[in-house]
């Protein structure tokens, strides 16, 4: 862990690797780029071949999708109280997705003038759902329960081939996927985006994933439509001296726990025994945790304790950071995140955890890392649509016009266009 002051030059030093993280490593990217190549150059051979490298499995194209039964199969094997925690999240992310769905609209603006936005779900689209050494249960419900609830008809979920725990399944069929198909990782990025004999093309593909994907989906953006670029979890907490430090301990580890160990936990406090009490917190509680050798490449190079002398330098140093989660677990919380620029999402006081939104809050856990927060807004209900302008003009609003549209016509030296308005309303 670091312990840096606001102003230092030590702190200065740390700014860097602060706020100009990656996504991921360029070894990510050039290994991403061999294998999508091979896969729009050889299709499902070369997806059946990376299926065997890199997850271990033999697989014949016939054998790439799994069918519904088989899944419903798994997923009746899960208890009934699990059943129960995933309908009650998925109710509840439904809920959050329909109030933000967008809706179409068109009015008059000026006489003669009516302008407007037409709203079309998608009709293919693709969720990636990590494999690893943790069942991305809610991943699912927040990539393919926001979709479903956005109207989208075909839900093409694709995971590693050995991730079929009976809670991902359940969840699949609960949400609305209505393919599942076992390819992992860039290969199977690269099969949705690129499609091949088996594989049909999807529109767009959401989801988190490791380097690797992250780096997949940069690379096939244009060819096929990506929610956003994000690299390794994080976490920063704003805290006052009213903050619990065993609370703010636990919501930087729950990030800390995350397999790549590459992740990043911030705690900036205006209170100088708060950097003491929270340290000490961590170092407790993480003896108690299960990821102990994950959670130690984090406490090695990815936690810092910030101490800043204001609620104002707090803000600032969290907009600049860009938080995936920003935690504001102070007296005031609405205060400080009217300030905030930039952020994945807020969670605002002690009794809103990051792992609320994670699971169950409503909104998608699916957001900008690596400070893209100021480029990059999270998967949302909108992200499923496409928008489509509107704009219907009368005779004599077209007649008032059309001077407009002939400057800019001569201005740009293209006559057709400028033509294409004064040939309607000449006498």
């Amino acid at each position: 862990m670091y312990k840096l002051t606001y102003g230092t030059a030590e702190f200065e030093k740390a700014v860097k690797s602060l706020y100009e993280r990656p996504a991921f490593p360029p070894e990510a990217e050039a290994a991403a780029r061999d294998i999508i190549a091979a896969v729009r150059e050889r299709g499902d051979a070369a997806v059946a071949e990376f299926a065997e490298k890199f997850d271990r499995v033999k697989l014949s194209p016939g054998e790439f999708q799994m069918p519904l039964g088989q899944a419903r199969k798994i997923a009746a094997k899960l208890p009934s109280a699990d059943k129960l925690a995933i309908r009650r999240a998925l109710k509840q992310i439904r809920q959050f997705a329909k109030l933000t769905r967008p809706r179409n609209w068109m009015m008059g603006v000026r006489s003669g003038v009516k302008v407007g936005e037409k709203f079309t779900p998608m009709e293919r689209v693709g969720v990636y759902i990590p494999g690893g050494t943790a069942p991305l249960v809610s991943t699912v419900l927040h990539t393919a329960g926001i979709a479903s609830a956005a109207g989208v008809k075909e839900i093409v979920a694709i995971t590693p081939p050995g991730n079929t725990h009976p809670a991902v399944m359940y969840a699949m069929l609960q949400a609305g996927v209505t393919e599942i198909w076992r390819l992992g990782g860039v290969y199977g990025i690269a099969a949705l985006a690129v499609g091949t004999e088996t594989v049909k093309k999807v529109e767009k593909i959401c989801g988190p994933g490791n380097a690797y994907v992250t780096a997949a989906k940069k690379l096939l953006y244009g060819e096929v439509g990506i929610d956003l670029v994000a690299g390794p979890s994080e976490i920063l907490v704003i805290a006052d001296k009213s903050a619990n430090p065993e609370f703010v301990a636990a919501d930087l580890l729950s990030q800390a726990e995350h397999g790549s160990g590459l992740e990043q936990a911030v705690l900036v406090s205006t209170d100088h025994a708060m950097i003491g009490k929270v340290e000490a917190a961590v170092k407790r509680q993480r003896d108690t945790l299960k990821r102990q050798e994950t959670i130690d490449r984090v406490l090695k190079n990815g936690v810092f304790l910030i101490e800043v002398p204001d609620e104002e330098t707090a803000a600032l140093v969290a907009s600049s950071y860009a938080p995936e989660h920003l935690e504001i677990q102070t007296v005031n919380p609405e205060r400080i995140a009217k300030n905030i620029t930039a952020a994945g999402a807020i969670f605002l006081g002690q009794w809103t955890p990051e792992s609320c939104g994670d699971f169950c809050a409503g909104p998608s856990h699916v957001l900008p890392t690596a400070g893209s927060a100021k480029k990059f807004n999270g998967l949302e209900t909108v992200s499923f649509y496409r928008r489509t302008s509107l704009v219907k003009y009368s005779q004599a609003a077209l007649k008032r016009d059309a001077d407009v549209i002939a400057r800019f016509g001569a201005m740009e030296q293209l006559d057709a266009h400028g033509r294409a308005g004064t040939i309607r309303v000449e006498k």
